[in-house]
């Protein structure tokens, strides 16, 4: 192979790895906003306040 192809398989694979990457510290940062909501859930239910959320907001209907 010449150079110039080892060069752009090396910069693909480098853009690659790096998609990888922020798609993996992207997923991180969702399990952690989930794992914080799930928490205060429990905190609210361990001090008796009413769930802020009560099933799905989408499926709920206006109560005119």
């Amino acid at each position: 192979m010449n150079e110039k192809t080892e060069t752009g398989q090396q910069s693909r694979k480098e853009a690659i790895e790096a998609q990888a990457k922020m798609r993996r510290e992207r997923a991180a940062e969702k399990l952690r906003e989930n794992l914080g909501r799930r928490k205060q859930q429990v905190r609210a239910r361990r001090s008796g306040q009413a769930d802020e959320t009560n099933g799905l907001p989408a499926a709920k209907m206006d109560e005119s």
